[in-house]
Order: structure tokens, then sequence, then C-alpha cells
């Protein structure tokens, strides 16, 4: 955790960083008006939007283009939705990171020295591991200031490089040299499958049973790669590859397909939601531990 005076010195200097010294102006105006051009689609609901005439919208975008050195949003006659030029679209993400990057420093200026956490974690995470973390950190005296976002492990790993998250929790490690990657929980990994006739729920299952064309695949982490592949030829891949357990169900349909699970995994929430909590890494920037 991080004083409000220092988390607000850091977005200062990464402001300064990213729009003086490479020679850019801070016109936040523009950036508004462009991103209300984006969401609503249209000039001229985006000026309803802002409570704005549409003149004011149009002369704020076409700063921002002339300061970014070309047209950012294409414009057409008759046209009832806007249509971003490759500049455009390369710069919404941009526009969009500078926008929450404003917002939180004007939310840090406004609460003084209240302290403030920002948390990523995959969303499995933080329903079923990180609940008991949040409730402390709720009732923590003093009070903490608490954001937190969900986020894929790429995701989580890029905003802590970005320093727009303090500590992320994350199902694999990325080596990056500024992030700090610890070992937070970890879980013995099980088979899963449609119930077999006759069969006892937790009973052994023979090797041979398991053919890998039926294996519904999560790659998990770097480790249980290589033990799979101890155990299954890599060159004889399953059919169907995964990149979230919330598909599973969708594709065991019969005794023959199989997956592999961390041993305490829950196949649906309270909501009726299907989700799955993973093996975990905690990670954060170095200069935040």
């Amino acid at each position: 955790m991080k004083n409000n005076s220092v988390k607000l010195k850091y977005f200062e200097n990464y402001i300064k960083y990213f729009y003086i010294s490479r020679g850019y102006s801070m016109y936040f105006p523009g950036i508004e008006a462009f991103l209300a051009i984006v969401r609503t689609q249209n000039i001229s609901k985006a000026a309803e939007w802002l409570h704005l005439s549409q003149a004011t919208v149009s002369y704020r975008l076409k700063t921002l283009e002339e300061q970014m050195g070309g047209l950012l949003v294409e414009r057409r006659k008759g046209a009832s939705k806007i249509s971003l030029t490759p500049k455009g679209e390369n710069f919404f993400s941009i526009a969009e990171r500078w926008e929450a990057l404003w917002r939180e420093t004007q939310i840090l200026q406004a609460s003084g020295s209240q302290l403030s956490l920002a948390i990523s974690a995959a969303e499995s995470i933080s329903h079923f591991v990180l609940p008991p973390v949040y409730k402390m950190l709720n009732q923590h005296t003093p009070s903490i200031r608490l954001q937190i976002r969900t986020q894929h492990t790429q995701e989580a790993f890029d905003s802590i490089e970005r320093r727009e998250m303090d500590v992320a929790f994350v199902v694999r490690e990325i080596v990056s040299p500024s992030v700090t990657v610890k070992p937070f929980f970890k879980e013995e990994m099980v088979l899963l499958r449609l119930a077999v006739p006759g069969r006892q729920a937790g009973g052994a299952v023979e090797m041979k049973e398991l053919e890998a064309q039926h294996e519904v695949f999560i790659n998990w982490n770097r480790e249980f790669q290589f033990r799979h592949d101890q155990w299954w030829d890599p060159l004889c891949p399953s059919r169907v590859h995964l990149d979230t357990a919330g598909l599973i169900t969708t594709f065991l349909n019969n005794t023959k397909q199989w997956t592999i699970v961390p041993a305490y995994w829950q196949l649906y929430d309270a909501d009726g939601r299907f989700c799955s909590p993973e093996t975990i890494c905690f990670c954060a920037s170095k200069n935040v531990l």
C-alpha cells in the first residue's frame, strides 16, 4: 500500500513523461471529446453526452487531431455513424488509459492522505480465493480506498508494468524485469470427466482410458505443461484447446472426454455461473513491495 501523495506524484511523473518530454501537450478536452465520439458513434450525440454544442466538440476534436498530426475520425456526409482512421484506432486505447489516469489523479487529489490499493485478479480468483483478503482490507484502520480490476494474466502484467495496478493475482508467470513474482497459492491437479455408469466418484482411472484426442486441454502453467508432456505424447495433441476454464462444460459431452483441473476447482458459484479457481501467483511492481 502506498500513501496517495506518493501515488499522485507517480501519476504526475507518468503524464509528464508521456506528454511533455515527448512533445505532447495535455489537451484533455480533446481526448474527452474524442472518446465521447467513439463511444456514441456520432458527433452530435457526443455533444449531448458532454452537454456541449456540436461546434465545440468538433473544435476540440480538430485541435486534438492537429496536435496528433493527422485525422483520428473520418467525416462522411450523411453517415449516421463515425469511423476511425488507422491512427484513430491506435490512439483509442492510449486515450482510454490517459482518461483513467486523469480520473485517478483527480480522485487522489480529492482524497488527500487516504491509503489506496489497486488489485488486479482473474475473475475466479476474485470470487473464490480473495474475498477474505478483501474483507480484511475493507475493515482496515485507517481506511483503504480499494480498486479491484478483473484481468487475464497478460493484461495484469501489463497493468503492473504501467503502474496502473499495485498488485496482481495471476495463473501463470510472465518474465518481466520490472515485476516481482511470488507463489501465493498452490493446489494439486485432478482429473475431471462425466460420470461413468458403474464407476464410483473419486475412483482411480487407468491411463489407457484417457486418449489424448478426447482431452479438453488448458495450459495452466509451464510446470503443468512439462508434466503433461511426460504422460501424453505432445505430438498427439487434443482436439480442443481452451484459454479459459469457463468453457469446459461446453465440451465435456460424453464419458470419453476429460480434462485436468485444480483439486479445489468448483463448477458453479452461488449465482449459477460457471467458474474455476486456478493455481495462483502473486505479482507486483518491484518498487511496491
